[in-house]
């Protein structure tokens, strides 16, 4: 999948990546202002598994947290991981982010444990570091392999952490079928080559 818009400098990329990511983070702030206004009537937005009335929830949850320590612990990641993402084109990466989301969503409304509530950009922040591990190799760019490396080496080990089980209070199961989205994202929206072998987008 590649973007078909104008192409723009590295730059421009680079400018409008940030600004999407930064305003990304700052509404996930917003909304845990607003939840704490509200006596936290926002935290019934997560996802509680097998009731079909929760699948409303599936988008929603991935932008309310519990608590300001919950979302300033997804802050980093999510704008670091978003950015470099968003880098190879903003219609690819709202619809890698828009897979992963909604996999995730109804992975944990499917095998999460019962009488839990789950939200949070946690699981989008393991696909997107699903989708960067892999994209560089599934396309055999340099640069994307040498991305990936990068990303594994910083986040390898909480990302491995994140997806085992027994931990309380840490939804596994949204880590890791966030990865599984991500991985397959990589394989689903991979830029394909144009005539010159360069991959377009």
């Amino acid at each position: 999948m590649s973007d078909t818009g104008p192409q723009w400098s590295g730059r421009e990329r680079a400018r409008t990546a940030a600004v999407v990511m930064a305003v990304w983070v700052a509404l996930l702030w917003l909304l845990e202002v607003v939840d704490v206004v509200s006596g936290h009537a926002l935290d019934g937005f997560g996802v509680q598994p097998r009731t079909a009335g929760e699948l409303v929830d599936v988008v929603p949850s991935a932008f309310v947290h519990f608590g300001f320590a919950h979302v300033a612990a997804n802050s980093v990641p999510l704008l670091v991981l978003g950015f470099l993402a968003a880098l190879g084109g903003l219609r690819r990466f709202a619809a890698v982010c828009a897979l992963i989301i909604v996999c995730d969503g109804l992975g944990v409304w499917l095998i999460a444990p019962a009488h839990t509530n789950t939200a949070g950009a946690s699981g989008l922040i393991f696909g997107l570091f699903g989708f960067l591990l892999c994209s560089g190799f599934v396309e055999r760019r340099p640069m994307g392999v040498v991305v990936g490396v990068l990303v594994g080496a910083v986040w390898g080990g909480s990302v491995l952490a994140g997806i085992a089980p027994g931990q309380a209070g840490v939804s596994w199961q949204g880590h890791l079928v966030g990865l599984l989205a991500g991985v397959a994202a990589a394989f689903l929206f991979r830029r394909r080559p144009d005539r010159r072998g360069v991959p377009a987008g």
